[in-house]
């Protein structure tokens, strides 16, 4: 036998080392498990619209609180931040955002919108708060508020913001996540409504619409301009920001617009709450207090019963 062939067969009556044993995975859920969502009931089908506060406004509360406080104040859900400052800034939303959702719907309430600063398909956290929302079961969120600065041409600026919000609309897309731009303060494009209606047009409503706030609407146009600016939106109608104004001097005499609570300034409820009414609108209304109460928690509560009063007069004569 050649020295090669004894060596085969030297190798073939050799025994097998023993096998090293495999250590089991973790089971979803486990300690060093994947992270998976606990199972949460689906929202019912809603014949008014439900009422959430702003959680930016309790932020003096830890997130996982915001829950229990939302509730036992009487609010359906609530309006999540993901802004820098926030209960779970941009930068967290990929540890955090899942934990803070679950820690509304944990009790009972829902989250039917997110609030972001997010104006770009390109931003370095937006898609990863959109994926989230998506599998959240989160259908809408605002995004952040486009500047015309000191743009020197103001076409040109809207042509880019709806580039912006048609790149952006498209990622939100993709995780079943529609967009709702809010008629902010301001400088904002989309103030007046009017100019982002030109750079909404084409895009489908589906996919993007309106947020819209009275309370500003009257603030740019008065009573009146605000009641046509809703007729605008009213067909791309996603959610209501509601906040309400007076006018007032500031210190060295300049008119300006001063917050208040709802229904102690100059926008016509009534009117607004029946148009929602006769459009059947079921989405969220999101209560913002840009005043500065003494009591946050009675000045919460005072405004949720203020918006469930209007809600039911209107949705029952309609």
């Amino acid at each position: 036998m050649g020295v090669a062939a004894a060596a085969a067969a030297r190798a073939q009556q050799q025994a097998p080392p023993p096998a090293v044993p495999l250590t089991p995975l973790p089971e979803p859920g486990q300690p060093g498990g994947p992270r998976v969502p606990r199972p949460r009931t689906v929202p019912k089908p809603r014949t008014t619209p439900a009422i959430c506060l702003y959680s930016q406004h309790l932020i003096k509360i830890e997130y996982e609180a915001v829950g229990m406080v939302l509730r036992d104040m009487g609010f359906d859900g609530c309006d999540m931040a993901i802004v820098p400052g926030s209960h779970i800034p941009p930068e967290q939303a990929g540890s955090d955002l899942m934990r803070g959702i679950e820690a509304i719907t944990g009790v009972g309430l829902e989250v039917p919108i997110i609030s972001t600063s997010v104006v770009s398909g390109n931003d370095a956290y937006g898609r990863q708060i959109l994926s989230i929302a998506g599998f959240m079961g989160i259908g809408l969120f605002r995004p952040g508020y486009w500047k015309y600065g000191n743009a020197p041409d103001l076409e040109a600026r809207l042509t880019e913001v709806q580039r912006d919000i048609f790149t952006l609309a498209s990622v939100a897309r993709a995780y079943n996540v529609a967009m709702a731009v809010h008629n902010g303060p301001g400088d904002a494009v989309g103030a007046g409504i009017w100019d982002v209606s030109s750079v909404l047009r084409g895009i489908d409503p589906r996919w993007v619409g309106y947020d819209f706030d009275p309370g500003y609407a009257t603030e740019n146009g008065g009573p009146n301009g605000a009641a046509m600016a809703l007729r605008l939106v009213t067909p791309k109608l996603k959610a209501v920001t509601v906040r309400d104004f007076n006018w007032g001097k500031d210190a060295s005499g300049v008119l300006k617009a001063a917050p208040c609570p709802l229904g102690e300034g100059l926008v016509d409820w009534r009117q607004f709450f029946a148009a929602l009414a006769r459009q059947r609108f079921v989405g969220p209304i999101t209560i913002e207090v840009r005043y500065e109460p003494k009591d946050e928690i009675n000045a919460f509560r005072k405004d949720l019963d203020f918006v469930r009063k209007q809600v039911a007069a209107a949705y029952r004569a309609g």
